[in-house]
Formats: structure tokens, C-alpha cells, sequence
């Protein structure tokens, strides 16, 4: 049985797709998965025992058994370990972000549904999120005052004034919220 298209890439993407022996890489050399173990000594197709190698290494090494894995690889899979742990801190650390602005656009929500017993959709929720990044939460809940005040029964409303009070905001232009003396 051959080793599958899917784990010969996986060896590829962890050894940096670069021959564990010469180091050279496609598109100068065409890249095999070479058994550490050989499968004649009993080694099998699992990524922990499969290495990058170019077709010229690979022929010369033939069924000889790595007495230890190449510098390069424990290198590489060093990088890759770390690479991995670093994209899992920083998966959480988004993930800590976008709980601190889903709080934050549930403290415009709150002041909309006082009036309006309505829970923002979720493009709702991601326009809202755009204005609260661009002009900060305060001016955004002033402005969901003023849209619900303007407003009171009428939801769709409310949400189209308080967007466009928003995007006033953004371009800098004139402010009711300065105009009506809503600070």
C-alpha cells in the first residue's frame, strides 16, 4: 500500500516542503516521503515516521534505516511546534477580543431594546461593532439615544438614524450629538 497524496503532504508541510538530506526544495528537486524506518524493517506510513527527501536522496538512502532523525527535521519540527502554540495563543487572544466587543455591542442592543423589545440581527450586530471600533463605545450609545428618542416605535428606524448618526461620526462631519448637546 502507498503512502496517501493527503500524508505525503502533511510531511511536506511539516519539514517546510525542503529535503531532510540536501535541503533543496521544488521546484529544483521532486519531493517523496522517505520512511525513517523502512517498511522492509517493519516501519509504517505515519507522519512520525516520514520525512521529506528529495527523489535523489531518497534513491541513494534506499531501504537503509536513519540512525537518528536529521538535525534539520527536529529543527523545523521545533519551528512548527512553536509556530502552532503561537497560532493558538493568538486564536484566543481574537477570541478575547471579539467577547469584549460582543459586550460591548450588547450595551448598544440594551439601550435599543428599552424601546423596542427587538434583539439586533447579526449583520445588525457587525455594523454596530464597525461603528463602536471606528467611534468608540460612548459616542456610539450616544447615538443609539438619540436614534431611540427620535424614534421610540419605530425600530427600523431608530437603526437607520443611529446608523447614520454613526457614519456621520466616522467622516467627521457635523454631530447632532454636538448639536443637540447630547455629551
Amino acid at each position: 500500500m502507498s503512502i496517501s497524496k493527503r500524508l505525503r503532504f502533511e510531511v511536506f508541510k511539516r519539514d517546510g516542503f525542503r529535503c531532510a538530506y540536501c535541503g533543496k526544495t521544488p521546484p529544483q528537486v521532486t519531493l517523496e516521503a522517505d520512511h525513517i524506518i523502512p517498511k522492509a524493517s517493519g516501519g509504517k506510513d505515519v507522519l512520525d515516521n516520514l520525512v521529506s527527501a528529495c527523489f535523489d536522496c531518497n534513491r541513494g538512502k534506499a531501504h537503509i534505516s536513519l540512525e537518528k532523525i536529521p538535525q534539520s527535521l527536529i529543527d523545523n519540527a521545533d519551528v512548527l511546534k512553536e509556530k502552532q502554540a503561537q497560532m493558538r495563543e493568538y486564536q484566543k487572544h481574537l477570541e478575547r477580543i471579539d467577547a469584549q466587543y460582543d459586550a460591548l455591542v450588547n450595551r448598544i442592543q440594551d439601550i435599543f431594546h428599552i424601546s423596542h423589545k427587538f434583539d439586533f440581527t447579526e449583520k445588525s450586530r457587525l455594523s454596530v461593532r464597525q461603528f463602536i471600533e471606528t467611534i468608540g463605545i460612548e459616542e456610539a450609545e450616544k447615538s443609539m439615544r438619540i436614534a431611540t428618542n427620535k424614534f421610540p416605535d419605530e425600530p427600523e428606524s431608530t437603526f437607520r438614524y443611529f446608523c447614520g448618526i454613526c457614519v456621520r461620526r466616522c467622516k467627521g462631519i457635523g454631530s447632532p450629538i454636538e448639536e443637540k448637546g447630547w455629551k
